[in-house]
């Protein structure tokens, strides 16, 4: 594989997202938005069936039942007044509006690996914005840090995407001890209303699973992925004797000594959370894909929108 300069003698893998902050910040949106162009161009464009799966939700033309047709979708004003039974067809909507909810919460300022978690969730929302983009297709978010929330009306066209995708990255880190509320977050994606479409949340999910409740509300208008961002550190602790575990929402620090009995059952308890989280999701009708600080984030996110796609035109995933 492809491997670049750090700058401080290190390797680095071609496809580790880049730094997006600081100066820093324009070189590295402008190499995200080429590197998810030549990686992802295709994939989806062209395809809102496999976006939004069903047969749409805007009322079409009435005709005679037929066996084997949902009787959910039967017109009884018209069979009232044929005395025939009919059903309504229904048209798919040929534009697409997303949302994405995107956590930059204290504990996404973090990694130790390839990027931090919160330059990860930059990477997420390019990718969506790349693959739901054109054909009059929208795009809106939500972000927030714990401390302010940001609102970005769903608009269409590249401009609009870079712009929200510099509003994303330039959002200020909260101060240490700030606690971040993905449930509010998601929350806000209920109101106003919206015609059905696609919801996106970006979050490394860690703590309670009180999002579970508003996304699942959100699931009966909207198809819904939850993007859970990790690094290899939220998983295991490394092997190097004392560590200080520290928890950036809260702002609480101890100093343990990473025996082999402490590393597995810090192990264990993360696998848990984990399962937790995606037992959650899968709950709440939303489709999961596990983006890593130590991985191949835009292979990751081809093989999953491979499988979904393979999944709705029938095939085996």
């Amino acid at each position: 594989m492809a491997r670049g300069n750090t700058g401080d003698g290190s390797a680095r893998p071609a496809w580790a997202p880049p730094v997006l902050r600081g100066e820093r910040l324009d070189a590295g949106l402008r190499m995200l938005e080429l590197e998810v162009r030549r990686r992802l161009d295709g994939l989806l464009q062209g395809n809102h069936l496999g976006l939004v799966p069903g047969p749409g939700s805007e009322p079409g033309e009435a005709r005679p039942y037929q066996p084997g047709d949902d009787v959910r979708r039967m017109d009884w004003a018209v069979t009232a007044r044929t005395t025939e039974p009919h059903i309504r067809e229904t048209v798919a909507d040929r534009e697409l509006e997303t949302w994405v909810a995107a956590d930059l919460s204290a504990s996404l300022d973090f990694g130790t690996a390839l990027s931090e978690k919160r330059d990860l969730v930059v990477c997420a929302v390019a990718a969506i914005a790349h693959l739901t983009g054109g054909g009059g297709n929208r795009l809106g978010a939500v972000f927030s840090n714990g401390d302010q929330t940001e609102r970005v009306p769903a608009r269409g066209g590249r401009a609009h995407a870079r712009n929200l995708l510099r509003k994303i990255a330039e959002m200020p880190r909260a101060a240490e001890g700030t606690r971040g509320d993905l449930a509010a977050m998601v929350e806000q994606l209920r109101r106003p209303p919206r015609r059905r479409g696609l919801v996106v949340v970006v979050s490394d999910f860690l703590g309670g699973t009180g999002w579970q409740r508003p996304l699942r509300a959100l699931s009966a208008r909207h198809d819904l992925i939850g993007i859970e961002v990790i690094d290899p550190r939220d998983v295991d602790l490394p092997e190097v004797g004392t560590v200080v575990l520290a928890d950036p929402e809260t702002g609480k620090q101890r100093e343990v000594r990473a025996s082999a009995l402490l590393r597995r059952e810090f192990a264990a308890a993360a696998k848990a959370h984990r399962d937790q989280v995606a037992r959650a999701l899968r709950q709440a009708g939303a489709a999961h894909l596990v983006l890593r600080t130590d991985s191949d984030w835009i292979a990751d996110t081809v093989r999953f929108v491979v499988a979904r796609k393979r999944r709705w035109s029938g095939g085996v995933a």
